[in-house]
């Protein structure tokens, strides 16, 4: 009997197990958008709500205005930089080229009045203008560039499917918003019936880690390449959009907008046209990339108390390992695996506080 039973067991697991590969292995195509959708609505739920509420409980009202919001933060600002990288990219290269055969001025006069490191910078640049860049380009620049621009083309092409399953990710987001208790509710009955108390413990760090990346990184990289787009039209850059484009892409890579303005503030102080609009552009570039120093933190412990550390990590690692859709995944695992293994040892730590404690007071108890 208790063989018969042993069998039924490991059969039933066996078909359960099969059923959900099967599954996953049926929903695949759509499992990146599926993924981006789930995050995106657990990290604006109470943004939902609070429309609903607005609407005097219609969910429907709610659901179609956080759908376009969507779209119009996700989808048209993805295809306005597909359109800028694509329409001013020969114009780019043309500028690179210009800058490579001309080769670079020598030093304006105030590089050498900077305190501390002006004449040694000045020394490299004007050795640098006297040798020329022609070879310095062509030995060392140019086959990286060259590989750049290859896996560039590459993502590019790429960007056309992640379009569409942007797309697909907006309508499963609508329906997920519709219907968001339902969802909700089976997944926290699953992890209950897996974990017990434990299982809905990481339910709630699930959701308290996509906010917290949510807040802290995508809202970051707007909030920056935006500022710094503006400033590049305010100072009069050629080509602000584009720049914008490629800033809000390095931001959510978390490698930030340096690559961009420190080039642009050089050449403005290389031009030597107006030093006002120069110095402009220095000091608000300068207070654009210092800005996630303390703004990615801020928001960050507002959507749950976590390392700063922990979260780079995880957009980094999970981007290089999974692709854009990484961004989320790989720091609401660090974060899930952090959390509960603090908790695992805190709890520990206090069942063993406990155990000292009681003890303490029955040993006076047994005395008597």
């Amino acid at each position: 009997m208790i063989k018969l039973d042993l069998m039924r067991n490991v059969l039933v697991v066996v078909v359960m197990a099969g059923l959900l590969f099967l599954s996953a292995w049926v929903l695949l195509p759509f499992m990146a958008a599926g993924v981006w959708a789930a995050m995106i609505v657990v990290a604006t739920w109470p943004l939902l709500m609070g429309l609903q509420r607005l609407f005097g409980g219609k969910r429907i009202f709610a659901t179609v205005i956080m759908t376009l919001a969507i779209v119009l933060l996700l989808i048209i600002p993805l295809w306005l930089a597909i359109t800028a990288v694509i329409e001013h990219s020969t114009e780019v290269s043309a500028w690179s080229s210009q800058l490579i055969s001309q080769g670079l001025p020598p030093a304006p006069d105030w590089v050498s009045s900077v305190p501390v490191v002006g004449d040694r910078v000045a020394g490299m640049w004007n050795d640098l203008s006297a040798d020329g860049t022609t070879n310095l380009f062509q030995e060392y620049v140019g086959p990286h560039l060259n590989e750049a621009g290859q896996w560039a083309l590459g993502q590019i092409g790429g960007l056309g499917g992640v379009l569409i399953s942007f797309f697909l990710m907006a309508v499963l987001a609508a329906l997920m918003y519709q219907h968001g208790e339902q969802g909700a509710d089976l997944v926290k009955r699953v992890a209950e019936r897996l974990g017990g108390a434990n299982g809905l413990a990481a339910v709630t760090l699930t959701g308290q880690a996509i906010r917290s990346v949510a807040l802290g990184v995508f809202v970051t990289a707007l909030v920056q390449s935006l500022l710094g787009t503006i400033v590049l039209a305010i100072a009069g850059i050629p080509y602000a959009g584009f720049m914008g484009a490629v800033m809000l892409m390095l931001c959510v890579a978390q490698i930030g907008p340096s690559p961009v303005l420190v080039p642009v503030v050089v050449w403005m102080f290389w031009q030597g046209d107006s030093m006002g609009w120069s110095i402009f552009l220095a000091v608000a570039g300068g207070l654009v990339i210092m800005l996630d120093n303390f703004l990615r933190p801020y928001l960050i412990r507002r959507g749950a108390d976590l390392p700063l550390l922990l979260i780079l990590l995880g957009v980094i690692g999970g981007m290089l390992t999974f692709g854009l859709i990484g961004i989320f995944v790989g720091p609401v695992v660090l974060a899930v695996t952090y959390t509960l293994m603090m908790a695992w040892v805190e709890q520990a730590k206090a069942a063993d506080v406990e155990q000292r404690t009681t003890s303490g007071i029955s040993s006076p108890n047994q005395e008597k």
